[in-house]
Parts: structure tokens; C-alpha cells; sequence
């Protein structure tokens, strides 16, 4: 069990229950207990876990996400808090009426944090400065709302830079996985801040699949993959292992934990995400871009602890 930056991992734990104003795990004759407050986010692997009502209860008045995962230690569901801020249905209201304008204006903003922070990692990685500057070129291209695709050039640019021209997403290997495992943490991490924000996760500003429940995170997250893919290069995989081990899955949520500057201040990946959303929801009301949290893969080089 991890407890690093308050998130509860539990591998095979017997029973999840509260016991007043804490978690009490039992596994066996052992019993360790958290405060609610001190966490913000339980990871559950395994098949014998029990979880109470009561526990679940207290877990979304506590604004604690609860991530599942399956047979492959992938998380497969969240359980987050419902109806929990305050302002909830003036915020949602409000969020309903963003216009084509607004979304576009701040979807220019939140993609070309995601581009320039692959190139910046693409860049330490040590790729050849003439794909560096066709990736540049791409994003100096940028229009608003990202209309004539950007993104997805760049992003082929920086996989065949970092991989080989015969990777894809789709490959079944050690690279893909742990990025996979990790992205999922992000977005489960981003969909509980959003809710917590009174948000509504369906609503993006880009993303807008009707089958898809988390639009609006997977617009936010998008500058922090660049991120979570530096972290896996650089701590998680080697050539000692051929799969995703348990401790590999341990690291990989360590990096939550890891500290990055935003605003010339030293927090956690996780209060960097709580900022960027707050500084998002001022941006758009206010339909300026530059209120938004700027988050730079380089003030997190050099800063985890």
C-alpha cells in the first residue's frame, strides 16, 4: 500500500470501511487507518476487496475519488463525488451556455501547452533538431480551436521521434502500457478535481464524443501527458523488465506526488491540476487566455522530489 501524496493504493486489501473519520483497511490481522482528509484519491487492484456503503458515502463528501481497476491493472471505473459544490447548478448553467468562441479561444491555449511541452521533452530526449523544428513549425501554425488540426501531426512527429516510425498506440508492448496506466491516473486524478469544481464532465471545450463521458477532462489533461511521458521514459521503464510490474504501477503514481512550479510557487502535480482547473474556469468566463495556468514539462525537470 502506497501512501505517498494521498493516494491509497490497495493491492489485495480484505475489507474498506470508515471507522469515524478515517479509512480502515483490514488485510488479515492488520489494520492501518488514514484520515478521509488526508486523501484524495483510493486505487483499488485485486478481486477480493469489500467496500462499504458508508465508506463510499464519506468518500464523496470527502471529494475522494475511488479508481478501479481490472485483471490487467488497468482502471476500468471511477467513482467520484455527485452534487458536492456548492454553487453546482449556476456553474453547470454557466457552463452550458460557453459559446463556439470561448471554447475555441481556450482550446488554442490548453493544446499549444500539450505541443510545446512534447517538443520540450522531445528535445531532452534528444530527437534530431530538424524534427524539432518541423514540430515548431507546426505549432506556429496554430489557429484557434486548433481547426486545421495541429495536434495530430505534431503528436505523429513526436511518437516516430521518441519510438521509431513503426510504433503506434495501438502496439500491445511495455511503452504503451505504462503510458496507458499512467494517462489513466491523470484522467482519473483531473475527473475528480473537475467535479469537485462543479463541473460537468460531459461538457469539452474540444472533445465532444456523444459515447464518451469525459470530455472535459480529457481537454484538461492534455497538457500533462507530455508530462506523465517524461516520467515513464525516465523512472519506469528499462530493460530489466518486459512487463508492468506492481512496482513499475507504484512509480508510475508516485508521480503525482512530484513537485513542479507553477507561478514561481513549488506544489504537487495534483495542486498543480487543482490551479490549472480554477485558472480554466476564470479564462473562459473571462474569455481571456492568459488567466490560464501555464504548465511547462521544464518546471517539473529538475523539481520531483
Amino acid at each position: 500500500m502506497l501512501l505517498g501524496w494521498r493516494i491509497v493504493h490497495v493491492k489485495e486489501g480484505d475489507v474498506l470501511r470508515l471507522r469515524l473519520d478515517s479509512l480502515e483497511v483490514l488485510k488479515k490481522e492488520n489494520k492501518v487507518y488514514i484520515p478521509l482528509s488526508d486523501i484524495t484519491m483510493i486505487v483499488l487492484e485485486g478481486n477480493r476487496t469489500t467496500i462499504t456503503t458508508k465508506l463510499l458515502s464519506s468518500l464523496s463528501q470527502n471529494n475522494v475519488g475511488l479508481v478501479i481497476c481490472d485483471d490487467k491493472y488497468l482502471p476500468v471505473g471511477i467513482y467520484l463525488p455527485y452534487g458536492q459544490y456548492h454553487h453546482y447548478s449556476k456553474r453547470v448553467i454557466r457552463q452550458a451556455e460557453w459559446t463556439k468562441e470561448q471554447k475555441g479561444l481556450i482550446w488554442q491555449s490548453v493544446i499549444k501547452q500539450k505541443m510545446t511541452n512534447q517538443v520540450d521533452y522531445a528535445r531532452f530526449a534528444g530527437v534530431d533538431e530538424d524534427r524539432l523544428n518541423l514540430m515548431q513549425d507546426l505549432i506556429s501554425n496554430l489557429l484557434i480551436g486548433d481547426t486545421t488540426n495541429r495536434e495530430g501531426p505534431v503528436a505523429k512527429v513526436y511518437f516516430d521521434s521518441l519510438y521509431g516510425k513503426s510504433f503506434t498506440r495501438d502496439d500491445e508492448n511495455l511503452i504503451n502500457g505504462a503510458m496507458n496506466f499512467g494517462y489513466a491516473i491523470l484522467r482519473s486524478c483531473m475527473a475528480r478535481i473537475v467535479v469537485g469544481n462543479g463541473l460537468v464532465t460531459m461538457l469539452g471545450i474540444f472533445h465532444h464524443n456523444e459515447f464518451n463521458s469525459f470530455n472535459l477532462v480529457d481537454d484538461l489533461m492534455e497538457p500533462f501527458r507530455p508530462l506523465m511521458d517524461y516520467w515513464v521514459n525516465e523512472y519506469v521503464i528499462n530493460d530489466k523488465q518486459d512487463y508492468l510490474s506492481y512496482e513499475a504501477r507504484l512509480k508510475i503514481i508516485e508521480f503525482m506526488s512530484q513537485k513542479i512550479k507553477i507561478q514561481n510557487k513549488k506544489m504537487t502535480i495534483d495542486n498543480a491540476m487543482q490551479e490549472y482547473v480554477a485558472s480554466f474556469i476564470s479564462a473562459i468566463d473571462e474569455q481571456d487566455p492568459a488567466l490560464l495556468v501555464d504548465i511547462k514539462l521544464e518546471n517539473l525537470i529538475g523539481e520531483e522530489s
